[in-house]
């Protein structure tokens, strides 16, 4: 009992004057009183207890914090570093793509440019010796006049022909130059169906000029009607190298299979589809197709994935046709779709605004 308690209860006993069942009541009260506060004083105590092991876990919990915030901090470091390692790996990976798809022009052009400079050769030689006898002619006295008229007109027929030819070889040269240049990003009109028909006969003498034994039938379907688009000729004309590198592969691949009354054929066909009403451009159809090996339908739903190739390891970065269906949806406002049935050919249509 607490020891005030028992005072009162020793001066309550010696109390004269008080009865027998005052005393027992005073005893009930004091000994109520005494249970009430040891049960206050256990409350308070283990109400101390608990606020000392709260002030621990608190001391803990924000100890545990500070160690977490600051693994956290470095992990975000380490995050934010591999983040510019994968974008600066990234830019690396699409310049090999380019430098790639440039190897490989590099071929087709150098057999392109051939067929030009074979006749500003012949025909420079020719006029060496047409010029050479038109002096000749006109040392004779009499002179010729018809002779020296013909040699004149041949001359300039040549000359004409030189012309034409040289414009031929630097135009190529041009386009050479154009596609190895960093796109500006600016739209320019363009001759969507010269662009195409142009990558579509580069693409094929590289690859001859990596494999001579491989040949394979062209075909174009122009429509006249598609004319002058608004687009980033840098950019669309590595869509269609991509793509027609792709078609031109797949049927040299079916061809070493070895099939009988096999005929590698690569199509390039455009049409211009007029808009549902009459406001509006339409839209420009490109479709390249192939009928060479195919696409499975779990390689389809894949195909337009980075880093995606069905290529053998150092033949494809996995990015030509990624970058071409960013080219195309993001950076024209367009779409591109595949269909192929395997074993017999691939179809990819381009879709541009008009």
């Amino acid at each position: 009992m607490n020891p005030i308690h028992q005072q009162i209860l020793d001066f309550a006993e010696a109390l004269p004057g008080l009865s027998e069942a005052d005393k027992a009541t005073f005893l009930k009260l004091v000994k109520e009183a005494d249970r009430a506060l040891t049960i206050s004083e256990f409350k308070l105590d283990r109400t101390e207890k608990v606020k000392r092991t709260t002030a621990i876990l608190l001391e803990e919990t924000i100890e545990e914090l500070e160690q977490k915030r600051a693994a956290i901090e470095q992990t975000n470091a380490a995050l934010s570093k591999s983040l510019e390692d994968l974008k600066a790996t990234q830019a690396q990976l699409i310049q090999s793509e380019k430098l790639a798809s440039l190897g490989e022009l590099t071929a087709g052009i150098a057999h392109e440019i051939q067929n030009p400079l074979n006749f500003v050769n012949n025909f420079s030689e020719l006029s060496v010796d047409l010029a050479k006898e038109l002096k000749e002619e006109l040392e004779k006295d009499p002179v010729d006049k018809a002779l020296v008229q013909e040699l004149t007109a041949d001359l300039t027929s040549n000359q004409q022909k030189i012309n034409h030819h040289g414009k031929r070889a630097a135009d190529i040269v041009s386009g050479m130059l154009q596609h190895a240049r960093a796109s500006t990003g600016t739209k320019e009109p363009t001759d969507l169906n010269a662009l195409a028909d142009e990558y579509l006969r580069l693409a094929y003498h590289g690859l001859r000029a990596k494999d001579p034994t491989f040949n394979a039938k062209m075909e174009t379907d122009f429509d006249p009607a598609v004319g002058m688009v608004e687009v980033i000729p840098q950019d669309i004309g590595r869509v269609f190298l991509n793509i027609i590198n792709n078609a031109f592969y797949a049927t040299q691949q079916r061809k070493q299979q070895g099939e009988n009354g096999y005929e590698p054929t690569v199509s390039v066909s455009s049409r211009l589809v007029p808009p549902l009403w009459k406001q509006g451009a339409g839209q420009v159809v490109f479709i390249i197709k192939d009928n060479g090996t195919g696409i499975s339908d779990d390689v389809k739903a894949k195909i337009f994935q980075p880093f995606f190739t069905t290529k053998p390891t150092g033949q494809g970065t996995g990015l030509g046709l990624s970058i071409s269906y960013d080219i195309v949806t993001k950076g024209h406002s367009g779409s591109m779709t595949v269909e192929s049935e395997e074993g017999k050919g691939t179809e990819f249509i381009i879709v541009l605004p008009a």
